[in-house]
């Protein structure tokens, strides 16, 4: 079993690059840390536009080649004039990256069918002498 300090330790970051012909090149994007989805989800508030949320995911999530965010807070009006069609291809894979929206959540019931089942995942039954 692995111990606090080498999941503290653990690199964990992901960034998948993702080509942009419409913006002549590829940008990263990166699944966020916990206080950076905290942060997004402060950004959006509780019942954004797509188009904000969308600009807001690409603050939260798009990097460049050294992992450094690409956008500002100050840049999502900007993006919100973007093309919807390559705003959504990075926000496709930023929500994939991130475990965001529905998909994500259908995704996660299909791949924990035992934890949702009630199964200990162990193999033991679960009972409520083991409990």
């Amino acid at each position: 079993m692995l111990t606090k300090d080498q999941i503290l330790a653990a690199s964990d970051a992901v960034i998948q690059t993702v080509e942009v012909p419409e913006w002549g090149g590829a940008v990263g994007v990166k699944a966020m840390s916990g206080l950076e989805r905290d942060a997004f989800y402060a950004t959006v508030g509780e019942k954004p536009s797509n188009a904000r949320f969308s600009a807001a995911l690409l603050v939260a999530t798009v990097v460049d080649d050294t992992g450094a965010p690409i956008f500002a807070a100050d840049d999502l009006d900007a993006l919100m004039k973007k093309s919807a069609i390559v705003v959504a291809r990075l926000v496709d894979v930023s929500l994939a990256l991130n475990a965001i929206g529905p998909k994500a959540v259908e995704d996660a019931a299909k791949n924990s069918g035992a934890a949702l089942s009630g199964a200990s995942g162990s193999g033991s039954p679960l009972t409520s002498e083991n409990q």
